[in-house]
């Protein structure tokens, strides 16, 4: 004979309240095992203990509901263990990326964060021919972006037997950064004009004199390079107008390692150079 506990009686022994008892059984993720047809009270059997038990677990670990419902319904142990697996992927990326923030943080708080920045140099950058892709994208879809379109443009100039002539790099327009959603030009120089084909055209990136710092390390501490770049030009009274640019000497198409990444960070500055 099934031994019922009243919703009260379950609350204590699962932990769980009843007004989230009453959400769960609304939402059908966990049904009362018999509702009085007279009074509408609910009442719970024993060995729905187990179930309320796991379903606390997994919300303790942020697995929304529809999750949990979907976990539980699974017809099979197999299918069961892959979204179960799935989630705590999920919980080990987060976790990564807390606990890189917080190291970040905790070196930024350090003395010795205030002057370990790379030296700046100016250098006058000729204009470059180059294939490039050119659309407003947002910052927080950069990053995918720029490597799908570093893919296009090598897989275009192979394709058109042309040979890249310098590094590929990145041109940025104002509302890239104050609206975090803007133009975003990617390029790869080439020595000869390339077919346009598909979302590659063939451009010309303009002669600019910049100031440059070089960045290395993940994109995500890119902001500090920038930090230091910006002082820099500030300090000096060398800011005008125009994109900023980047050049990636070694990025994720040479390693996955991204403390070997290196970025150059070019603010455009007012002509010094004869």
């Amino acid at each position: 004979m099934a031994m019922f506990l009243s919703i009260g009686d379950f609350s204590r022994a699962t932990h769980m309240t009843i007004k989230t008892l009453r959400h769960y059984h609304k939402i059908g993720l966990l049904e009362p095992a018999d509702i009085d047809p007279h009074t509408g009270y609910r009442r719970y059997a024993t060995g729905q203990i187990p179930a309320a038990q796991v379903i606390r677990r997994f919300r303790a670990l942020d697995m929304p509901l529809e999750e949990i419902q979907a976990v539980l319904s699974a017809d099979d142990l197999a299918t069961r263990n892959t979204r179960i697996s799935a989630h705590l992927s999920r919980l080990e990326d987060a976790l990564g990326r807390t606990q890189h923030a917080v190291n970040s943080l905790r070196d930024l708080l350090s003395p010795k964060a205030i002057e370990t920045s790379s030296p700046i140099e100016h250098r006058v950058v000729p204009a470059t021919g180059a294939a490039a892709i050119d659309d407003t994208v947002d910052a927080n879809d950069a990053m995918a972006w720029a490597l799908g379109a570093l893919g296009e443009l090598y897989a275009c100039l192979s394709a058109q037997n042309i040979d890249p002539s310098g590094t590929a790099g990145g041109v940025f327009h104002d509302d890239f950064f104050t609206q975090h959603c803007g133009r975003m030009t990617i390029f790869v120089p080439c020595a000869q004009p390339v077919r346009d084909l598909g979302r590659v055209t063939s451009v010309e990136i303009p002669a600019a004199e910049l100031a440059i710092i070089q960045h290395t390390g993940p994109h995500s501490e890119v902001d500090r390079s920038y930090g230091a770049l910006a002082t820099h030009v500030t300090r000096h009274a060398l800011a005008v107008e125009g994109p900023l640019r980047e050049y990636y000497l070694v990025n994720q198409r040479d390693t996955p390692d991204t403390s070997q990444w290196r970025t150059e960070i070019c603010w455009p500055v007012f002509q010094t150079a004869a």
